[in-house]
């Protein structure tokens, strides 16, 4: 197993502080709408406008959360944390989906409750007036805290960003039901209250799922992966780069393994000198730390175990489930054969191998057969 030591940078910390920023502009801006919602909701006796002023106040929480994520993700790694602390602002997000959800069920208790003892709201035009603004001011934070996100990939911010965004549809639906109560009478507002309910509580799950598929462990970016084994493959002595998984350690914290084909005639030595050139090649263009690069070899002039590759090759992928072959080495001399077969996740993989092993121990009964499965985990 190889290792490598790279040079640190700050990117972490500007990081953190756009995220701090951000986070704090969502606050102020969200602590204002909660006043003045609030205020209006009370006055107008408006289930609707309160419960979006409640929204407003969950967002608010979700970037208090979301900052206090940010500085303990960026914590330098320790003993007992060798690769830093990054996963915290998955349980930060889990969190603010906690926060989101109970808004919302919260809300939609609040709604029932009005359709079953209904008020009547009495709008103004300072409420009319407030709530258009709410709307504008919601549009323009969506639009800046999603782009933030993107900028430095804080989940937490494209969310809340989405989320914002979102805020201002509601608002608009708490507009129209105010419009439609002054000019027919007809008072929407219990009703209304519940869509909103409903769709905080959607906004809230799905944050939570988004979060747990990071924190089980998901298919690594198949654009980031391609261009890992583009990077691979560009030497020369490389005749292809196999099992490249990448785990994720937090927001930009990748470390990765692969295993590369090499010619059974390199030397040890050539061999270090390669892989700590990677290494340090797929660090600077991805970002992703190669802390294990595991190798190969390929039969490079025996005529015969080319001919038994190619064979063994045409019968294992003759199944609809193998989706690969790789690692083929055959020692005519001492009579084995190994290699690696990458499986669908649609098959039993016992079965699979079963199947396999039966059939190359047919074409080939003197060989010693070590066959290893693979697990289909990037594009």
């Amino acid at each position: 197993m190889c290792s490598i030591i790279l040079p640190m940078t700050d990117k972490s910390s500007e990081r953190e502080k756009i995220i701090i920023r951000t986070s704090i502009v969502g606050i102020l801006t969200n602590v204002l709408l909660v006043s003045f919602k609030a205020a209006v909701g009370l006055i107008t006796n408006s289930i609707a406008i309160t419960l979006d002023a409640v929204n407003n106040l969950s967002d608010a929480l979700s970037s208090v959360v979301t900052i206090i994520g940010a500085k303990l993700a960026n914590k330098q790694p320790d003993k007992k944390h060798p690769f830093g602390h990054g996963r915290i602002e998955y349980l930060s997000s889990l969190i603010v989906a906690a926060i989101i959800g109970y808004a919302g069920i919260t809300s939609l208790y609040e709604s029932i409750v009005k359709i079953v003892h209904p008020e009547a709201a009495e709008y103004n035009t300072a409420s009319i007036v407030i709530i258009s603004v709410a709307i504008v001011v919601k549009l323009i934070l969506g639009a800046f805290v999603k782009k933030q996100g993107q900028k430095v990939d804080s989940k937490a911010l494209v969310a809340s960003g989405a989320d914002a965004s979102f805020d201002a549809i509601i608002s608009a639906s708490v507009l129209a039901s105010a419009i439609i109560f002054i000019i027919w009478g007809v008072s929407l507002e219990a009703y209304v209250g519940i869509i909103i309910s409903i769709f905080i509580i959607k906004a809230g799950a799905e944050i939570m799922t988004e979060t747990l598929d990071d924190i089980l462990g998901q298919r690594a970016d198949s654009e980031v992966s391609k261009r890992i084994k583009e990077i691979l493959n560009e030497e020369p002595e490389v005749r292809g780069a196999f099992d490249l998984i990448i785990y994720n350690y937090g927001p930009n914290k990748n470390y990765g393994s692969v295993h590369l084909e090499l010619p059974d005639t390199m030397t040890v030595d050539e061999v270090d000198v390669i892989t700590r050139r990677v290494q340090v090649k797929v660090y600077h263009e991805t970002g992703v730390i190669l802390t294990g690069v595991g190798v190969y070899s390929y039969n490079t002039t025996n005529e015969e175990a080319a001919t038994m590759r190619n064979t063994i090759q045409e019968l294992v992928m003759s199944h609809e489930w193998a989706l690969q072959m790789h690692g083929f080495y055959a020692d005519t001399e001492n009579k084995t054969v190994r290699f690696d077969v990458v499986l669908s996740f649609d098959v039993n993989k016992d079965e699979a191998m079963e199947t396999i092993t039966k059939e190359v121990q047919e074409l080939y009964p003197d060989y010693e057969l070590n066959i290893v499965p693979d697990v289909d985990a990037t594009d």
